[in-house]
């Protein structure tokens, strides 16, 4: 019998318990503790399940720091990471967000429960299909695609923020092409290894750089990424 993935249980086995609301209540302490300051962040990591996101072995290291495997050659993200990124996105409600690399569909519930209209795009099939299967169980309902992030959604775009979940070699251009006026992408670029964090804020038509610090995230696969 084929191994579901990870994060795909039956939905009468997702609990949302007193301990498990503690725990996350921790995370945002130690998230405050690492710098992270917007409140709507953290008040939107301390809402979303992520131990539903495990397979029961495994529920230890929901509430930890730290990324986790979920198949595929994939990992659902550090708390920090995503709070890191999530913040220099500077979400609003109402943003229309693209959200480059679905993954296990953790990313696209804090900007959904940030009140952002998410439009997210998985290069992987499986996880695609598991994310776009699970995630509305949970209540959230971004607009799941399935292809090439690297070039984005046009059809959908201009939008008013990109935040793209894996290591790109260099920003892609269509990307830069989709973001509207006033927007941000924030991105991760650099080798397979490491990359450095950029917030990208396009005005006017002029883009402003701003480097954060460094990360290791999974390759961004496609045609303005690093290939199949």
């Amino acid at each position: 019998m084929a191994k579901k993935c990870p994060f795909l249980r039956q939905i009468e086995m997702l609990e949302d318990n007193y301990r498990q609301r503690g725990l996350r209540n921790k995370l945002v302490k130690v998230l405050q503790n690492k710098g992270i300051k917007d409140e709507r962040v953290l008040a939107a990591i301390g809402k979303v399940p992520r131990h539903v996101f495990f397979e029961n072995a495994f529920l230890e290291h929901a509430y930890q720091d730290k990324a986790f495997p979920i198949g595929e050659g994939q990992t659902i993200s550090q708390p920090y990471t995503v709070a890191f990124q999530t913040e220099k996105l500077e979400v609003k409600p109402g943003d229309k967000v693209l959200e480059i690399g679905t993954g296990s569909g953790y990313q696209a519930c804090v900007l959904l429960e940030m009140g952002a209209k998410v439009f997210t795009i998985e290069y992987n099939k499986k996880l695609y299909e598991t994310a776009k299967a699970f995630l509305p169980k949970l209540g959230y309902k971004p607009f799941f695609f399935f292809g090439d992030g690297s070039k984005g959604i046009p059809a959908k775009a201009p939008y008013d923020k990109i935040i793209v979940t894996a290591g790109a070699p260099v920003v892609p251009d269509a990307l830069i092409d989709q973001l509207g006026d006033g927007g941000i992408l924030v991105i991760p670029v650099g080798d397979r290894n490491k990359q450095v964090m950029l917030k990208i804020t396009k005005k006017n038509g002029k883009l402003t750089k701003e480097e954060f610090d460094y990360f290791s995230f999974v390759p961004l696969l496609g045609e303005q990424g690093w290939g199949k």
